[in-house]
C-alpha cells in the first residue's frame, strides 16, 4: 500500500507564492520519477513538471520560469515552488510518483488525492 499525500494549497493574489509538498509513504521500495499535474475547471488534467531520482527536472511551457520542482529523496518528498503565480493557475494539483513496492516489481504509478490552488484578488 501506497499513499501520495500533498498539501500546501491555498488562496492566493496574483504575484504570489506556494510551495506545494507531497509526502510518499507506504511500503515503498524505490521512487522513481515524480510529477505535479492540475486540473482546472472543466478542464482536463494536465502535466505541470517532472523530476528525476538524480534531479533532472522538465516543465510545461504555462509554467516554465515560474514553478520549480524539487525532491527529498531520504524524506520520500517532492515539492513545487509555484511563484508570479496568475489567475490561469487556479487548479486542483496532483502528486504522481512512479513507485516499486518490493524489489521484484515492476514500477506503478500512484496518485496524490490533489490540493487545491486559487489564485484570485
Amino acid at each position: 500500500q501506497v499513499q501520495l499525500v500533498e498539501s500546501g494549497g491555498g488562496l492566493v493574489q496574483p504575484g504570489g507564492s506556494l510551495r506545494l509538498s507531497c509526502a510518499a509513504s507506504g511500503s515503498i521500495f524505490s521512487i522513481n520519477i515524480m510529477r505535479w499535474f492540475r486540473q482546472a475547471p472543466g478542464k482536463q488534467r494536465e502535466w505541470v513538471a517532472t523530476i528525476s531520482t538524480v534531479g533532472t527536472t522538465n516543465y510545461a511551457d504555462s509554467v516554465k520560469g515560474r514553478f520549480t520542482i524539487s525532491r527529498d529523496n531520504a524524506k520520500k518528498l517532492v515539492y513545487l515552488r509555484m511563484t508570479s503565480l496568475k489567475p490561469e493557475d487556479t487548479a486542483i494539483y496532483y502528486c504522481n510518483a512512479d513507485v516499486q513496492t518490493i524489489s521484484t516489481v515492476p514500477l506503478r504509478a500512484y496518485w496524490g488525492q490533489g490540493t487545491q490552488v486559487t489564485v484570485s484578488s
